[in-house]
């Protein structure tokens, strides 16, 4: 599947999701079966682990189909960038969505700033480049966007593995912006 071919498949499953037209398939014990062989996802999302945004629901994917990676504020952090990788050199997936969402809490934290704790401060630092890239007072969801951009950024430098798939035209990065209200995935 090409990559533009695959982000079609996302913005068709976005748009049944967001007319409450869910498909509803492979998600059944037929698809379990299948897969206890092995995974071939067809896209990475590295998202916000806010319970309101469920990319496998968002995108109207089924069993397999997401290799999924959620952290508050969506960062590119050692765990989350290692688990990219895996899908990356081990599952063959050619498409990285970067997921930012309105109204991110880890996002509002670190416009906030304050002493979080060692573990939060430490998750919050890495948005600190996009709420300096978009200046004093910016409202969140502009800071949103500008984090899921930056983390595109941070992927292929922070990742050798991933830089070079990119160089290669083997692997594409998408930001996108999730908004709570519609369902609706904007890639930005």
């Amino acid at each position: 599947m090409s990559h533009e071919s695959t982000i079609e498949r996302l913005k068709a499953g976005n748009a049944r999701f967001v007319a409450d037209k869910l498909d509803g398939k492979l998600q059944d014990s037929s698809r379990r079966e299948v897969l206890t062989s092995g995974q071939e996802p067809y896209a990475i999302v590295l998202s916000c682990a806010d319970s309101r945004v469920v990319p496998e629901l968002a995108f109207d994917t089924g069993l397999g189909e997401l290799f999924t990676v959620r952290v508050a504020g969506n960062v590119a952090n050692s765990s989350s960038i290692g688990s990219i990788e895996y899908a990356v050199a081990h599952c063959g997936t050619k498409v990285i969505v970067v997921m930012g969402h309105e109204s991110c809490g880890a996002v509002t934290a670190a416009i906030a700033g304050g002493n979080n704790g060692y573990n939060i401060n430490h998750l919050l630092a890495h948005i600190a480049p996009a709420i300096d890239a978009c200046g004093a007072g910016a409202a969140v969801n502009d800071v949103v966007k500008k984090n899921a951009a930056l983390v595109v950024e941070d992927l292929k430098e922070r990742s050798s593995i991933i830089r070079n798939a990119v160089n290669s035209g083997d692997v594409k990065i998408v930001p996108t912006y999730y908004n709570l209200g519609t369902g609706e995935v904007e890639f930005l």
